[in-house]
């Protein structure tokens, strides 16, 4: 079981923004810029273009609004998707506010917030939603 499907199972805790039958997304806990969001299919599979058609189509119509909302939460150029999937063995996007390309680089320094930052990050997100 990978830590996104004990996320998804509420054996750990995150800071969701949305969820569906489908899909669910949560901020990333080391991110590279505010906001950076995780949408992870429900569907425990290792690559993302090994999941069903139906479900990539899915994944990009249930992103939509969430990369929206990080767009009016967060000003930025554009929020982006990028798809490495290296670290955790479980399909999933990221959604990345950004105004330089540089800012998709996940070698970056990683952003420390607090919990109570994390829940107002969360907050705003959702706001926008």
């Amino acid at each position: 079981m990978t830590i996104f499907s004990k996320i998804i199972d509420r054996q750990i805790p995150a800071y969701i923004v949305a969820e569906s039958e489908q899909f669910i997304a949560f901020l990333d806990i080391a991110p590279v810029k505010k906001g950076h969001t995780l949408v992870v299919p429900k569907t425990e599979t290792d690559k993302l273009f090994d999941l069903p058609d139906e479900y990539l189509k899915e994944l990009l119509v249930f992103a939509k609004p969430i990369a929206l909302a990080l767009e009016k939460a967060f000003p930025c150029n554009r929020v982006s998707i990028l798809t490495v999937g290296l670290d955790v063995p479980h399909a999933h996007v990221h959604l990345i506010p950004m105004d330089v390309t540089n800012d998709m680089n996940l070698q970056n320094k990683k952003l420390a917030f607090s919990k109570e930052e994390f829940e107002a990050i969360r907050d705003k997100v959702v706001n926008n939603l």
